[in-house]
């Protein structure tokens, strides 16, 4: 699989071309299937979860202008017959993750089955935005833990190996600065990034790039574990 993990979707030309990279040909040309999940465990998530399904969101996503855009919404697949939603999830060129709960996300993830077939789709670009990227981690620290998983914890899918600190120095965000980040990367397992809103993670086999506008740092000091 390819990604591409932002804090706040394509948000100018340098993230909006790595998209397309990692696409190979234009979005006017690409299927994709959009997954509102995380919005859901958030207050006033349902609005939240209508802008970005209908393109009216601050975070440019499903309106780059899509050959078709479908909507995946895993809350409902453990109800349904997999052979019901598998063949659209094989057959798109990008799955399009919101922002929201990344706990939540992930637990959907896991539960549905979802989690079960992104290794499978080696074709497909995922394109997260904030809690839709921080979920591809291994885990993302207590400091983003809101809504607590049946089983505890704050472990998280682990497609790649390394963490998220979305918004970073977010103007409406202020326990998001550079010192914030610090902290919460020094209680991580892993290597950690901390992005802004112009900056974006390319991962693409297993190469990492860092696609910006804005500012951003890579923390190391990881914690023994």
């Amino acid at each position: 699989m390819k990604y591409l993990l932002t804090s706040a979707g394509a948000k100018n030309p340098k993230i909006l071309n790595a998209l397309l990279e990692l696409l190979g040909k234009p979005i006017s040309q690409c299927t994709a299937l959009c997954i509102p999940t995380a919005m859901h465990a958030q207050t006033g998530g349902n609005v939240r979860a209508w802008e970005f399904v209908t393109g009216h969101s601050q975070q440019p996503m499903c309106e780059l202008g899509w050959k078709s855009v479908g909507l995946l919404e895993l809350t409902a697949l453990e109800y349904l017959q997999k052979d019901r939603w598998l063949p659209s999830v094989q057959a798109v060129d990008a799955l399009i993750v919101s922002g929201g709960d990344p706990l939540f996300l992930s637990y959907w993830m896991r539960r549905s089955g979802f989690a079960d077939v992104l290794p499978t789709l080696k074709n497909t670009v995922y394109f997260g935005m904030s809690a839709g990227s921080m979920v591809m981690a291994p885990n993302i620290g207590q400091d983003f833990v809101n809504w607590t998983p049946p089983e505890g914890g704050d472990q998280t899918i682990g497609m790649v190996n390394f963490a998220i600190f979305p918004h970073l120095d977010h103007p409406n965000l202020p326990e998001n600065t550079m010192a914030d980040a610090s902290r919460w990367a020094a209680n991580m397992l892993v290597p950690c990034y901390a992005i802004d809103d112009d900056t974006a993670l390319k991962v693409y086999d297993e190469n990492i790039e860092v696609i910006t506008e804005g500012h951003w740092k890579l923390f190391n000091h990881i914690k023994d574990g």
